[in-house]
């Protein structure tokens, strides 16, 4: 029986979309009757019209970028024709690297050293905006190192240039394996926000509808096996792929941080609370102005798919 093609753009590489690796490795995607193409978008701020003008079928990354599509849309008196569906990262992987060790972190901590902002996708600083707001700390009394990409501010941490880096993996593992750097905070620590899901065009999840079911049961597959398998072991399956410069022990870290910090939720349900979560700290840092509803930019019956894999009743 011949597969389903289907073309998926990936957001950007990070040891956070480990599950979306893990399903090719593992032939997830095919189990369901799937043939995926895994391309790499051009740059993350790219992906939404990769989609729209047919580049892609599918992408994963943040409901951000559809809430940021859907606010450009509305703005200019139209309607944004993607939808998310599947929430695959539950919780923000962004972490606060400090000099010196502070396990009692508070967000005032972060007033008067030089704390360099993760700028290369929106999200982190309007998470990390939002977080600074509700604790009352005006985000402008940062003392913000000029914006630059994780890279660069983690080898100017290093070089003791900057006293706070915000940086996802696998930066932290680095900064934090060599001792250069401590964890101050994890962002996970605000539960679920919705951070990855898959999305695409409304038309695409109408008219193929059994592709995205599928696409929705081989993550799902993914993510039962992401919490059963020991961390080394994903990490053998997923670094020679697509982590080939990752030293294996790095890599396993990092799942198993990453599992105990719940990065990765046991379904893939896109609920409801997390996305107005998100929404939440994108409205207040001005990323966008418009409230955009949960059911126009979520297909939630698609998020809760499920049913037995191919070939099992």
């Amino acid at each position: 029986m011949a597969r389903e093609n289907v073309v998926l753009y990936e957001n950007l590489r990070t040891p956070s979309y480990t599950p979306f690796y893990l399903a090719e490795i593992e032939g997830l995607y095919e189990a369901e009757g799937l043939d995926v193409e895994l391309r790499l978008a051009p740059a993350p701020a790219l992906t939404p019209e990769g989609l729209v003008e047919g580049r892609a079928d599918v992408a994963f990354g943040g409901p951000m970028r559809v809430m940021m599509h859907h606010d450009a849309a509305h703005r200019a008196g139209r309607t944004s024709p993607l939808v998310c569906f599947a929430q695959v990262v539950a919780r923000d992987p962004f972490i606060l690297v400090g000099r010196t060790p502070n396990p009692a972190f508070r967000f005032e901590d972060l007033v008067g050293p030089r704390v360099a902002v993760a700028v290369d996708v929106p999200t982190p600083w309007m998470t990390l905006f939002d977080d600074l707001d509700r604790a009352g700390i005006d985000p402008a009394s940062l003392d913000r190192t000029p914006d630059a990409p994780m890279a660069d501010n983690a080898a100017a941490f290093e070089r003791g240039e900057i006293d706070v880096v915000q940086v996802f993996e696998p930066y932290a593992d680095r900064l934090l394996s060599s001792g250069a750097g401590h964890v101050w905070h994890r962002f996970s620590r605000r539960g679920n926000v919705a951070f990855t899901s898959f999305y695409t065009t409304r038309r695409f999840s109408e008219e193929r509808r059994e592709t995205c079911t599928a696409l929705v049961r081989a993550i799902a597959a993914a993510l039962l096996r992401i919490h059963e398998a020991p961390a080394e072991a994903i990490a053998e399956r997923v670094g020679p792929a697509f982590f080939p410069d990752l030293p294996a022990g790095a890599l396993a870290r990092i799942v198993a941080a990453s599992r105990a910090a719940r990065l990765w939720p046991r379904t893939p349900a896109l609920p409801a609370a997390a996305y107005v979560r998100l929404k939440a700290a994108l409205l207040a840092g001005g990323l966008i102005s418009y409230d955009v509803p949960y059911a126009l930019a979520v297909d939630a019956d698609l998020s809760s798919a499920d049913g037995p894999p191919a070939g099992e009743a």
